[in-house]
């Protein structure tokens, strides 16, 4: 491990001396590919350079403890050592994960669908409850929410509603969330006080650049009619709601609608943001199954035994199944307090790559 740091240090100083040459400064786009090269060096440099000093001052205190007969100096010198070695262990860990891959979605926007699953009327409401908890957490974060498709069933209640998440780091926290949410509740339609098992799936997918993916002409059929959304005065007026349906690949068919805004127009680019995040991610689940690659995160089916969360309302309680760990206060959760359980996600995601990763 510490051969790659030295060899990422040298790297760190050559860009320097590289940016500071005549004919980079003059090359404005060498100028700047070296720039971004440097900054993304630039944390585990500085890591790896506290390390070092702080190795230096564990060993100036063993020489000082070796050497000296003071007791009371000998005192203060265990002192320093003991806050060096903490100092060595904590530094150790933060450049492990500094020297994992990063994702390179983890910067990018994301397309979140949630869907009713098993439950009727509840399931839907359920789905609407998990709509509100992530546009609350992204409220709280400033991010911008700004929904493509929803199609109600009953008060409160939605089928399916697709909406895009616009913030840095959105994926990177959100990602942890695809899978298949489970709730256990008296509904409010329950006359006799009995608790019912619903399921949403929730999917999250990282926006993709028009230029990721391809799609030809001939494997899309656009279909344009009146919206039934909720676009505002006007939007049920005009033929603006677009349903793409892509007829190629395997599986042989995608159905995304758009229908939450006025333009035809933004509809289907809307739309076909999505198609294109839906095509990456079944490109990327391909190779992560060829690879054999295990994912903290995995869209299901909906079926209740496919759960990778349990939101228990008897015992305001939120069990995430994958790192087998409870949250109290599930009101709160539900109310956008993510923080908590997302951490704890991002922490045992970084234990186990460090552990499949090899570095040491």
């Amino acid at each position: 491990m510490f051969d790659k740091l030295a060899s990422v240090e040298a790297r760190y100083d050559e860009l320097a001396e590289l940016m500071a040459r005549p004919e980079v400064m003059r090359n404005l786009a060498l100028l700047q590919q070296y720039a971004r090269e440097q900054s993304d060096l630039a944390d585990i440099v500085a890591a790896f350079r506290s390390y070092k000093q702080a190795q230096a001052a564990l060993a100036e205190a063993q020489v000082m403890l070796n050497e000296g007969d003071d007791p009371e100096l000998r005192q203060l010198v265990q002192e320093e050592l003991e806050t060096q070695r903490t100092q060595l262990e904590r530094l150790e860990a933060e450049i492990r994960l500094l020297l994992l891959p990063s994702d390179p979605n983890d910067s990018k926007d994301v397309i979140i669908e949630i869907r009713q699953g098993e439950g009727g009327d509840e399931a839907a409401l359920f789905a609407a409850d998990l709509y509100r908890m992530y546009t609350r957490y992204a409220e709280e974060r400033s991010w911008k929410v700004e929904v493509t498709n929803a199609t109600d069933n009953g008060p409160g209640g939605f089928k399916e509603i697709v909406f895009e998440i616009s913030g840095t780091g959105a994926y990177s926290v959100l990602k942890y969330e695809g899978g298949v949410h489970r709730v256990q509740r008296v509904p409010a339609t329950e006359a006799r006080g009995r608790i019912h098992t619903s399921t949403a799936t929730v999917a999250v997918l990282p926006e993709v650049e028009p230029t990721a993916v391809e799609i030809k002409s001939e494997d899309i059929r656009v279909d344009v009619f009146r919206s039934g959304g909720h676009g505002g005065q006007g939007v049920n007026t005009t033929d603006s709601a677009v349903r793409l349906v892509f007829k190629g690949g395997t599986p042989a068919e995608i159905v995304v609608t758009c229908q939450d805004g006025r333009s035809q127009i933004k509809n289907k680019e809307k739309a076909m943001s999505v198609l294109r995040a839906k095509l990456f991610a079944r490109e990327q689940e391909r190779k992560d199954r060829e690879l054999g690659v295990s994912r903290l995160a995995q869209v299901g089916t909906g079926e209740r035994a496919e759960k990778i969360r349990t939101y228990n309302f008897p015992q305001d309680r939120v069990t995430d199944h994958r790192i087998s760990q409870s949250f109290s206060n599930l009101p709160g959760i539900l109310d956008g307090n993510l923080t908590k359980m997302i951490d704890a996600l991002v922490v045992h995601d970084n234990a186990e790559r460090l552990k499949d990763s090899g570095i040491g």
